[in-house]
């Protein structure tokens, strides 16, 4: 399960909330235009996949019911964009890459 967020994620006073919240509701990743450090941080330490649109404008092919898949986890490495694959209520599929700022010290904790 994948959240998607237009603008900025994890503005405000309720921080560590705003991390546990998707993890409690069974998410995997967050994908937004871009995070607010401390709650990227955050998001890592729940276990939780924080990732940015490499283009923000990609924001915009996502549609309500699109089926979201995540590719390149399986070679998931430090500087290297994953794919977001959106398959739209029509069938038609759409591909975008997806960037991260895991380090190699990190990318073994999740």
């Amino acid at each position: 399960s994948s959240g998607i967020n237009a603008e900025y994620g994890g503005e405000g006073s309720s921080r560590e909330h705003a991390a546990l919240e998707p993890r409690h509701l069974g998410g995997k990743a967050i994908i937004v235009r871009s995070f607010a450090r401390i709650h990227e941080t955050n998001l890592k330490k729940q276990g939780m996949l924080p990732l940015t649109f490499a283009d923000p404008a990609d924001y915009d092919k996502v549609q309500p019911g699109d089926k979201i898949s995540i590719l390149g986890l399986t070679n998931f490495a430090p500087g290297v964009p994953l794919t977001c694959k959106l398959t739209h209520t029509d069938g038609s599929t759409e591909e975008f890459p997806l960037n991260h700022t895991y380090n190699e010290n990190q990318r073994g904790r999740n």
